[in-house]
């Protein structure tokens, strides 16, 4: 079994006793929780048994850029349904951190440029888009640190991308992924191409390793974006689009985000997914601030990509 305090990055730092106490401790948890989410909430992609994973909720402030994402993404959608209040969009604010440049070569997680290049030249995903994923998935330490040893207490996240473990093992499964070949080569596939069960736990570590949930990021994000333009999404060729669109899918899964992006989630299965970011207190109100549970997860969903994937803070 691989140890994830020494994963395939040979500059992953070895963790204290106490760390790697707490890291078993979390996995145990987050899989028995994660387990107790998927009753609650269900799934709305069949290959994903998992609910969409728990990024941090939001504050409420106004959606940012919301129209202009629609028009992106879906523009021949209505922004919400009739009778809905969908706030006005707010101008975006510089970022007074620097230069984007500054952000990425020189910023807290500079160490991760050259593995983001790399799975960008691969599959053809803007490194700059690859970061602003992992920027919105990514647990964070001092200083806005991306922190690959983490877990999310409320499903089977993990690690930079936050995969769940059935997302994990389907990029393993998938054909022509970079995890793929990795499984291949270490022989944790059967004959039909489908992890064995004894190496399971193998693969599941790796999302520890920066380089393999980087590069894991870029294919999913090539694949979702993929898929969403089959489905008939608009999605232009600009940086900040493509981000935005490979974050939807990679956030929801490609069903939901197709059906997310077509005005198609159920009030029953918009109502579940807010929930499981924002509560549900927080959920029934802003579902009656909006007019519909669908229009309250559509204004809370946008708003928090509008306001975190911003690949200009990594070009």
């Amino acid at each position: 079994m691989i140890d994830p305090a020494r994963l395939t990055d040979p500059a992953a730092p070895a963790l204290s006793a106490a760390q790697k106490a707490r890291l078993i401790y979390e996995q145990a948890r987050s899989e028995m929780s994660g387990r107790l989410w998927h009753a609650a909430l269900g799934s709305g992609d069949a290959r994903d048994p998992e609910p969409s994973r728990a990024v941090p909720a939001l504050g409420e402030s106004e959606p940012l850029g919301l129209d202009r994402l629609i028009a992106i993404l879906a523009p021949d959608r209505p922004a919400a349904p009739d009778g809905a209040v969908v706030p006005q969009a707010t101008p975006q604010v510089a970022d007074p951190a620097g230069s984007p440049t500054q952000a990425m070569q020189d910023g807290p997680n500079a160490r991760y440029a050259g593995m983001l290049d790399a799975a960008a030249e691969r599959t053809g995903i803007p490194a700059s888009a690859l970061a602003a994923i992992v920027d919105a998935e990514a647990a964070k330490g001092a200083g806005g640190t991306w922190q690959p040893y983490s877990r999310n207490p409320r499903s089977s996240a993990a690690g930079l991308g936050q995969f769940l473990n059935r997302t994990w093992e389907g990029e393993a499964e998938r054909a022509g992924t970079w995890l793929n070949g990795v499984a291949q080569a270490r022989g944790w596939l059967d004959a039909t191409g489908r992890v064995t069960d004894d190496s399971r736990a193998a693969l599941l570590a790796m999302r520890y390793d920066p380089r393999a949930s980087i590069e894991a990021v870029a294919d999913y994000a090539s694949g979702n974006v993929e898929a969403l333009r089959k489905a008939g999404a608009r999605i232009g060729e600009g940086t900040t689009e493509v981000a935005q669109a490979a974050y939807l899918g990679h956030h929801l899964g490609v069903g939901d985000a197709r059906r997310f992006l077509a005005g198609g989630l159920s009030p029953d299965r918009a109502r579940k997914l807010l929930g499981a970011q924002v509560g549900t207190a927080a959920a029934e109100k802003r579902i009656a601030h909006a007019g519909s549970a669908v229009a309250a997860h559509r204004d809370w969903l946008l708003s928090y990509v509008g306001r975190h994937v911003r690949p200009e803070r990594f070009a």
